[in-house]
């Protein structure tokens, strides 16, 4: 038996990097899965490697910040397969500029995707999940919303910092339909949003010294937290933030 038999999940960004990997990692552990993504030919490509693996996913052409399409994705997962129980709100980008540096365009086009889109992926769910008896939204938030980083732009430390409190505020509003809302708050993972690879060891190394258990993170990682976030293990977690960070903000 799979930790997610029975149950129906929705990504968003999965067409590559950690939303791939997620989906992918639920589908093995039974659910069915629904993602969505801009890169279609990519999120198309992902949504046949997990059929041909014996899994049961769709994908759906997604851009998080029109509602739109988040209505479209969720009316597949419904129609589909008749509930949703599972919400991850994983696209986002990184920017690295500083205040300083940072335009009106870049800050609204970062908060747009980081943020809003959370909020329009959440508002959008609530109803299927509420149908569905409850359910468990997981929002992907980062180290840079809990703490100041080097690395991290502002605005993006800002989206992902709104990111973790409105998870909270999801939580506790919403905590009377059975409905569970909690943060992820990966540190640096290798994928091509870090754009540290095995390729760069200068960059690799760098990065790598400031994390306590000596490496970067991998995409599983992350989905093995979401996992278990998902599954019925945690359900009586609400409104926390699961740091996954290697040990960077216990120093």
């Amino acid at each position: 038996m799979g930790r997610l038999d029975g149950k129906v999940a929705l990504i968003s960004g999965g067409a590559r990097g950690q939303g791939a990997r997620e989906a992918e990692v639920f589908a093995a552990e039974g659910a069915k899965v629904v993602f969505g993504d801009v890169l279609d030919q990519e999120g198309r490509a992902v949504a046949e490697r997990i059929t041909a693996t014996g899994g049961d996913a769709v994908y759906v052409h997604l851009d998080v910040t029109k509602d739109a399409d988040w209505q479209q994705a969720v009316d597949l997962a419904e129609s589909r397969y008749g509930r949703l129980d599972v919400l991850i709100n994983n696209a986002g980008i990184a920017r690295p500029e500083n205040v300083e540096d940072t335009t009106e365009e870049l800050w609204e086009r970062v908060m747009s995707i980081n943020t809003t889109g959370v909020f329009l992926g959440t508002r959008k769910a609530i109803p299927a999940m509420r149908r569905a008896g409850g359910g468990s939204i997981i929002n992907l938030s980062s180290v840079a919303g809990l703490v100041g980083r080097r690395w991290a732009g502002a605005a993006y430390s800002a989206s992902k910092g709104a990111v973790r409190i409105f998870s909270k505020a999801t939580a506790v509003q919403y905590a009377p339909d059975k409905i569970r809302c909690n943060s992820i708050h990966p540190g640096p993972i290798q994928t091509l949003m870090l754009g540290v690879t095995d390729d760069d060891p200068a960059l690799m190394a760098t990065r790598t010294a400031e994390i306590p258990l000596g490496r970067i993170g991998t995409t599983d990682d992350v989905a093995n937290g979401a996992l278990f976030l998902a599954s019925d293990e945690s359900s009586w977690i609400t409104g926390i933030e699961l740091t996954i960070d290697g040990g960077i903000t216990a120093q």
